[in-house]
């Protein structure tokens, strides 16, 4: 019944069970459709902003890739610009490593091995190398840093020990002067006789420096029969040199010189002809050529 205002006349209607439903069901329908939509809707903006998180994340960690990729490729540059540099030093000293695998690159893979059919794909797609391949990568630089630390280790022990032996090797004259009797054979001054001579004379005036040859530690000072007063110094390595006719010994047994120090002067102490310098030296308490170990002219 629809009742109007003021003198309307009512209208009634009839609407049958049928109808109501049919309307009803369409109600419903469209009801459950406009739910689904939101539904819908909200599921796509939330995918849409968590794809657009994703998207800037996934963005962020290539670029951290590449450039983790890009610092790899720089420390086996290195590792193999310092495996170069270790092979002349140990040509040039001739030691050997035969330990160490020189063939293996740090960041190189081995001839023949191809790579896992996932990492293929993902370097194809990103144009990087996947990350599961940086851990090996990672294990062969560490692994190659230490056999170079134990390389140089070993180059610089070699190094030092030379350095060592340079500096207590015999390389100046002791003093200036003339030498009046050289190594070897030779008249003796007193008897006339063919005796050997165990070192080198250096005539100089009385009183002039008498420098240490190379370091290392006097072993002695004092009068020794006809040489006098008597320096002896022991350089290491089995060197030892010995200085006679000394005028003064400026040292005392168990003092360290160094190459270059006045040790003492030139005297005519003992059995001597004249102001001169006996100058020795042994290896392995055997006479040597004082001459072959001065490099000055």
């Amino acid at each position: 019944m629809v009742i109007a205002d003021h003198n309307a006349p009512v209208r009634r209607f009839n609407i049958s069970r049928s109808l109501m439903w049919q309307v009803g069901s369409g109600a419903l329908m469209l009801a459950g459709v406009a739910l689904g939509a939101s539904l819908h809707y909200f599921q796509v903006a939330r995918d849409a902003a968590e794809n657009r998180i994703l998207r800037e994340e996934n963005l962020t960690l290539r670029t951290q890739l590449k450039s983790v990729r890009e610092r790899i490729e720089h420390i086996g540059s290195t590792l193999d610009r310092v495996e170069r540099f270790d092979q002349k030093l140990r040509a040039i000293t001739l030691l050997s490593d035969p330990q160490r695998n020189l063939a293996m690159g740090p960041v190189e893979r081995e001839p023949g091995v191809g790579a896992p059919v996932a990492e293929t794909q993902f370097t194809e797609l990103t144009g990087l190398e996947s990350p599961k391949s940086l851990p090996g990568k990672l294990d062969r630089l560490s692994a190659e840093a230490t056999r170079q630390e134990q390389s140089l280790q070993e180059l610089q022990a070699y190094f030092q020990d030379q350095k060592s032996l340079l500096a207590s090797t015999p390389s100046v004259w002791p003093t200036r002067g003339w030498v009046t009797s050289d190594f070897g054979q030779r008249l003796d001054p007193y008897t006339a006789e063919r005796v050997g001579h165990a070192g080198m004379d250096i005539a100089a005036p009385h009183g002039k420096p008498v420098d240490a040859p190379s370091d290392g530690t006097v072993v002695f000072a004092g009068l020794e029969g006809g040489y006098g007063n008597v320096i002896v110094i022991d350089h290491g390595y089995g060197i030892k040199t010995r200085f006679g006719h000394l005028s003064k010994v400026l040292v005392k047994a168990g003092d360290r010189v160094k190459r270059g120090m006045q040790i003492a002067n030139v005297g005519n102490t003992g059995r001597s002809t004249g102001p001169h310098l006996h100058y020795e030296v042994r290896v392995n308490g055997i006479p040597q050529n004082p001459r072959k170990f001065i490099l000055e002219d």
